[in-house]
């Protein structure tokens, strides 16, 4: 696999745990599932057989159960497995209000002598890390400079953060050409585009892609659009189209259809990109002032455009909105509702469902958005 520098940490935490050049903890810092997923299948490939996970494999929430359970229950030899493994997910729980200095006294005590045969991954997927760290959200950045003052101490830090277009585009032609399979180079980069660079679903959609090509062993621009645009496209524009028109009902049904096919919710971040992208289309459409598909093409460029199936659609759509502060307005829900997810909300289900029902609804003046900033800590 190509390992650039988005890929690199994931990578050498990879051969770590091949060569079994562990650390007694490690914290795996970033919101990219595709780079937890491959450190996870590392661990489980290296160290933990399949017929003993039932033995050795532990998953722990911080909310759910104390630090000091989930240590004593890595001193403990297992008598059934060779080797144990602990993965701790509700790491922002060590950084809510109070003192939690008995807590990271704790791990500085198990760190300093630990049990040999087990491993601790503290899973921190409640910050996101860009691809250019210098644009990190400066709450992200306070919160993994704190992580990295508490649990660096004593705990190997694995950034995964976000990688850019150009080396996602290069992951998709390398990971073709491994199976034998070509792919145009724009087909490439449109996949990337169309999913937000979300290297989860990037790599699903390709696995998918290969196997509709078959025997031709050859991805087009054209595959990308009926495979991977197409299918997510249309959903989605019957999703815009029942917002657009304020049909709330409908806008629910659409969407628990929506989440209830492919990854679910799990491809949330990915729905809410294809939601921005789709209602900044329809600003450039209510600014230029478009009215027919031949200027459509016009005003939207290279790498932004819309199927054409969809694009008498969202003229539609785009022409029942009165002025720009009724699209800036969604884009602007649709941002805080991704902050909401990156936050690690506990229901993503339940942040789409505000974000229609929001969408949905008539705009008044004196209407709250809810999901702003200073109201996140009650709502998640």
């Amino acid at each position: 696999m190509p390992a650039g520098r988005g890929f690199a940490p994931s990578e050498r935490f990879a051969c770590d745990v091949r060569e079994r050049k562990l650390q007694p903890a490690y914290v795996l810092i970033g919101d990219e599932a595709f780079f937890r997923k491959k450190c996870r299948e590392a661990i489980l490939e290296h160290l933990v057989p399949s017929d003993l996970r039932d033995f050795s494999l532990y998953e722990f929430d911080l909310g759910e159960t104390s630090i000091h359970e989930i240590l004593d229950r890595a001193r403990t030899p297992s008598l059934m497995a060779p080797f144990q493994v602990s993965f701790i997910r509700g790491v922002k729980t060590l950084y809510t209000r109070g003192s939690h200095q008995d807590s990271f006294d704790a791990i500085e005590q198990y760190a300093r002598s630990p049990n040999p045969d087990a491993l601790l991954v503290f899973i921190a997927d409640h910050i996101s890390i860009p691809a250019d760290a210098r644009r990190i959200e400066m709450a992200d950045r306070d919160r993994f400079d704190r992580i990295r003052e508490t649990l660096g101490q004593y705990c190997g830090i694995v950034e995964l953060a976000r990688v850019e277009e150009g080396e996602a585009v290069r992951w998709v032609l390398e990971t073709a050409a491994a199976q034998d399979v070509a792919i145009e180079q724009d087909a490439a980069r449109e996949l990337v585009d169309a999913l937000g660079g979300d290297m989860m679903m990037v790599a699903g959609e390709l696995e998918k892609l290969t196997l509709f090509v078959g025997e031709k062993k050859r991805i087009s621009l054209g595959d990308v659009e009926t495979m991977v645009l197409a299918a997510k496209q249309r959903s989605l524009y019957e999703l815009t189209d029942a917002i657009s028109a304020k049909d709330r009902a409908k806008a629910l049904q659409v969407l628990e259809a929506i989440l209830s096919s492919g990854d679910g919710e799990d491809a949330a971040i990915g729905h809410l990109y294809m939601l921005a992208r789709t209602f900044r289309q329809m600003l450039v459409i209510s600014e230029r002032n478009v009215r027919d598909s031949r200027a459509l093409w016009q005003a939207l460029w290279q790498g932004f455009r819309v199927p054409p199936f969809a694009a008498e659609d969202i003229i539609r759509q785009a022409r029942r909105y009165k002025s720009r502060k009724e699209l800036t307005r969604a884009m602007r829900l649709i941002a805080r509702a991704d902050l909401a997810l990156r936050s690690n909300a506990p229901s993503k289900r339940l942040v789409l469902e505000q974000l229609v029902m929001a969408l949905a609804a008539e705009p008044k003046p004196e209407q709250n958005c809810p999901w702003l900033q200073d109201q996140l800590p009650q709502l998640l």
